[in-house]
């Protein structure tokens, strides 16, 4: 079991309060059984985080809908858990949807762990929506630093030059300008192509 497994199965363990139904969802191997408790009408949100997360990690694309939602959730925990298991999932439309979640600037307050999750996935998506995410927070007094610097490490974990622009906006604010310059010394200086690679 990694780290982020069993962080989610304790705080799921003390919110359920245990029991059988909870040690029931831990050790089952049947992922339709995981999978019904995503479509039954009634079920607890802790039942239906750990049943989405397992199914996640199995790869299997009944989760995906279910993550997404936790993903976008007011509890950053239960977001840091989606987005682990979305990394995992293997479905095509999570960079997508990510990228939806990460420039919505209804959301933003949320917006941290799409941001991660899209440097994590380097989809094609991934570098616009960092970089659109990015712009929105370079106006003065900002509140959402955190989303911003995840932009800054984000793009330069992608080394893509297409951000070099951005970052070197960047720089100009004092609470992004160190992280920017590590970003910018990660981004291949060569004219023309596009250093996409992740090393």
């Amino acid at each position: 079991m990694d780290e982020e497994s069993r962080s989610l199965t304790e705080r799921l363990r003390a919110e359920s309060g245990g029991g059988a139904r909870y040690e029931r969802l831990v050790a089952t191997e049947d992922l339709d059984e995981l999978a019904g408790v995503l479509t039954e009408a009634g079920q607890p949100l802790w039942a239906r985080e750990l049943a989405a997360f397992r199914l996640g990690l199995a790869g299997d694309r009944r989760a995906f809908e279910s993550l997404v939602l936790l993903l976008n959730h007011r509890d950053p925990q239960r977001c840091v858990s989606a987005a682990h298991a979305l990394a995992r999932l293997g479905d095509p439309r999570t960079a997508r949807a990510a990228a939806a979640l990460a420039t919505n600037e209804l959301r933003v307050a949320y917006a941290l762990q799409p941001v991660r999750l899209l440097a994590e996935l380097a989809a094609p998506e991934s570098v616009p929506a960092l970089i659109t995410t990015l712009r929105r927070r370079l106006h003065p007094h900002d509140p959402y630093r955190r989303v911003a610097l995840a932009c800054v490490d984000g793009l330069g974990a992608l080394k893509d030059t297409r951000a070099r622009p951005i970052l070197n906006e960047a720089l100009a604010h004092p609470a992004l300008a160190e992280a920017a310059v590590r970003a910018l010394a990660r981004i291949p200086r060569q004219r023309g192509g596009r250093g996409t690679g992740r090393g």
